[in-house]
């Protein structure tokens, strides 16, 4: 997928109605689908998962509140946010004062709607500007909430791409946001975009597993049922914030020297970026990285959470979201894979001085004219710090070259006799 082609998946997805459950969710995972093989696990409503329990099924058809005149002031149908999420039904008529209790803006930016959300209490409420809000008249007004908050199931969604070995790198996102495009499209976008590239390239090292599940909850219910397979995750990052303009910025595992660390900041480093430090806070990393876990999970955002004036509101539109990020992104990704299944660890056969590298042709094998003096350094390195105890990673981090061309000299070695795989 091109960037213009993950934009447009971004648009499309955009108008649906996402909460943490309902058929906002199957809607957004059946056009995954049309990419991506899916398998879909619907968990009922009462399941105990962890120290949580799966709450009861949203799902809205309509929503507004009138003016005398019949006019929608607010309209759910011009934008989803235009409700807190998991409102309960109701009619009426009230007075605007006693609707401004629900009614929720952000006086310090008056043209934008935020989102908001009440999951485990029972409540209703709306979202709107505070330019509509200062422009409303006492009353009264006709209210609707058509909604049903009932037993259902929360739904979440897997990929797999088979590899090789048992062991898998997973990459998760959320899906259980309303419109909102870079927290939560964009992410769902870069990820689809990722899966497709993997599989083009061939059979991978790595299994790729990519999950496709609602914020928290969503994290939780997957740990649950999948206690039993968590010692084959090898690697794993959750993408959020995908297409915004800033800088990519990584954020550490709970462990903060796990290789998918080493391997996003050694990605990270020839570019534009921001490295942070694992906190228990943000998207579904601190889920994975709680310490009954303590799995190797990292984040990938651009601009953090909450660290953009449009994060939450009705600012994060498809205009907000670049193809051009979301291809940056994407990239990085790209590359960060292509470390991980690159990185191995050998044992040099000729440890004791350096081997004469000329009498095998190994001096002009790597590189062309303006880096064959890279590619010598690369061959040197690795040979120096193939003792079986540091993997062609540290070869990369330690000598600041990059690592396509020092798996590219490890390569050249193994094949003239002077390194081993070392298991």
């Amino acid at each position: 997928m091109t960037g213009e082609e993950m934009h447009a998946l971004v648009e499309r997805l955009y108008p649906i109605c996402r909460s943490i459950t309902g058929d906002g969710v199957r809607r957004t995972l059946e056009i995954v689908g049309e990419r991506l093989p899916l398998t879909v696990t619907e968990v009922p409503t009462g399941t105990e998962v962890l120290d949580w329990t799966v709450p009861k099924e949203w799902n809205i058809r309509d929503a507004y509140i009138k003016d005398a005149t019949g006019r929608r002031v607010v309209d759910f149908r011009a934008s989803n946010l235009h409700v807190v999420g998991y409102s309960v039904p109701v009619s009426g008529t009230y007075p605007l004062e006693e609707l401004r209790p629900r009614l929720h803006t952000l006086p310090e930016q008056p043209a934008l709607v935020p989102y908001r959300t009440s999951y485990y209490a029972e409540t209703w409420g709306f979202c709107l500007s505070q330019d509509v809000l200062d422009g409303l008249a006492d009353g009264p007004y006709e209210v609707l909430v058509d909604s049903t908050l009932e037993d259902g199931a929360l739904t979440l969604a897997e990929h797999v791409v088979p590899g090789e070995l048992a062991d898998e790198v997973v990459i998760s996102c959320h899906v259980c946001h309303p419109s909102l495009a870079n927290d939560n499209l964009a992410g769902v976008a870069v990820a689809v975009a990722l899966a497709g590239r993997i599989a083009a390239a061939g059979r991978p090292r790595h299994t790729y597993r990519f999950l496709f599940m609602p914020g928290t909850i969503g994290a939780i219910t997957w740990l649950a049922l999948n206690r039993d397979r968590l010692r084959r995750i090898a690697h794993g990052l959750t993408l959020a914030c995908a297409g915004d303009p800033g800088p990519l910025t990584y954020k550490r595992s709970r462990r903060g020297d796990a290789p998918i660390d080493r391997a996003v900041t050694h990605v990270l480093r020839d570019r534009p970026h921001r490295v942070l430090d694992f906190s228990p806070y943000g998207y579904d990393e601190r889920q994975f990285c709680s310490p009954g876990f303590d799995l190797p999970f990292g984040g990938l955002t651009r601009t953090p959470y909450a660290g953009y004036p449009e994060y939450h509101t009705s600012g994060d539109d498809p205009g907000f979201v670049t193809p051009d990020a979301m291809e940056d992104t994407l990239d990085a990704l790209w590359q960060v894979t292509r470390v991980l299944e690159g990185d191995r660890t050998y044992l040099n056969l000729s440890p004791y001085g350096e081997p004469q590298l000329g009498r095998r042709g190994l001096y002009g094998s790597l590189g062309g004219r303006s880096d064959t003096r890279q590619g010598q350094l690369a061959m040197l390195w690795v040979l120096n710090l193939s003792d079986g105890e540091h993997s062609l990673l540290d070869v990369a981090t330690r000598s600041g070259l990059p690592f396509a061309l020092v798996e590219e000299a490890a390569l050249a070695l193994r094949d003239a006799g002077l390194l081993k795989e070392h298991a």
